[in-house]
């Protein structure tokens, strides 16, 4: 078994992505950070992602974004599969924090389409044909058209993975659900299927996607993984009661932008302090009291949050 397939075997199941946690001064929190990875690990995660959408990345520093994911590394210490965000609006800066998730030990890499400029389909193959052929770890695409104002089409991530051996799989943050079909009629059923809409988590399962990297996990990363777990031992009932158990939260987790309510609920939980670095800002207080709501049907809160309830 080659070191691509023992990658396609262990990069399965819940790849809970990490919210960067702040202090009120904006600097990075690493010590609630590294609570939280041993928290999610603890919780039955299967791997563990960073600096990805949930985790600011374009509120980071590409230096920032190094040390987050240096520290992930080595507190993670092989106990579960570490997949980096690496993706960047800027190529160079891409292919520079790839190139550095393959030095620090990375089980893969997860790239995300580049936001705002809008490439063409020949541009964005070209991107990630350069991405990945500049390193030998595994590349696992991101395409979520919500964020970046582009949609990878599917022949253009069919010809990458033919061109591309390193590209094992995509995340598909895409509502389109016949479209995460055809990924895998174009690139086989081999290729690694991962649902980023929480809603779509199940339902990829069911045709035979690999797993899902879920923002809902940050809270619940028990339940998230679960859902993996009792799919694969053939507890169709238990999944499926796990998808719409799970639906409430997951609709009040993204009644405002990613990661917003996120580090709303991480707050109230006492797992870090809610705080955002600006553009981004925490919910309005009406949405924060619903989240609040919502998220007692499925952790215990403090008793003071549930007193401001």
């Amino acid at each position: 078994m080659t070191l691509l397939d023992e990658a396609k075997q262990k990069l399965r199941g819940s790849i809970a992505p990490i919210v960067t946690p702040f202090h009120y001064d904006y600097t990075i929190d690493f010590e609630s950070f590294e609570n939280l990875i041993d928290w999610h690990i603890d919780s039955g995660t299967h791997a563990i992602s960073v600096t990805g959408t949930t985790g600011e990345p374009s509120s980071l520093s590409i230096e920032e974004r190094v040390r987050v994911m240096e520290t992930a590394a080595k507190k993670i210490g092989g106990r579960v599969p570490f997949v980096p965000g690496t993706g960047s609006t800027n190529h160079q800066e891409t292919l520079y924090l790839t190139k550095k998730a393959q030095e620090i030990g990375a089980d893969a890499a997860l790239v995300i389409v580049p936001y705002y400029n809008k490439p063409s389909q020949h541009a964005l193959y070209k991107h990630f044909k350069t991405v990945a052929d500049s390193v030998d770890i595994p590349i696992i695409v991101y395409n979520i058209p919500g964020r970046t104002a582009t949609n990878l089409h599917v022949d253009t991530l069919a010809r990458l993975n033919e061109d591309c051996p390193n590209i094992i799989g995509v995340k598909e943050s895409n509502k389109d659900f016949e479209h995460v079909n055809r990924v895998l009629l174009k690139c086989g059923r081999d290729f690694l299927l991962y649902s980023g809409i929480e809603l779509l988590c199940y339902p990829m399962l069911a045709i035979g996607g690999a797993g899902h990297i879920s923002a809902t996990a940050n809270v619940v990363p028990g339940k998230i993984a679960e859902l993996y777990n009792s799919w694969t031992k053939g507890d169709m009932k238990e999944a499926l009661d796990l998808h719409f158990e799970l639906m409430k939260l997951n609709d009040v987790l993204f009644k405002d932008t990613n990661p917003a309510p996120l580090k709303a609920a991480l707050g109230m939980m006492g797992k870090i302090k809610p705080v955002l670095r600006m553009p981004m800002d925490l919910p309005t207080k009406e949405l924060q009291d619903e989240i609040r709501e919502v998220l007692q049907q499925h952790v215990t809160l403090p008793d003071e949050i549930v007193a401001k309830g």
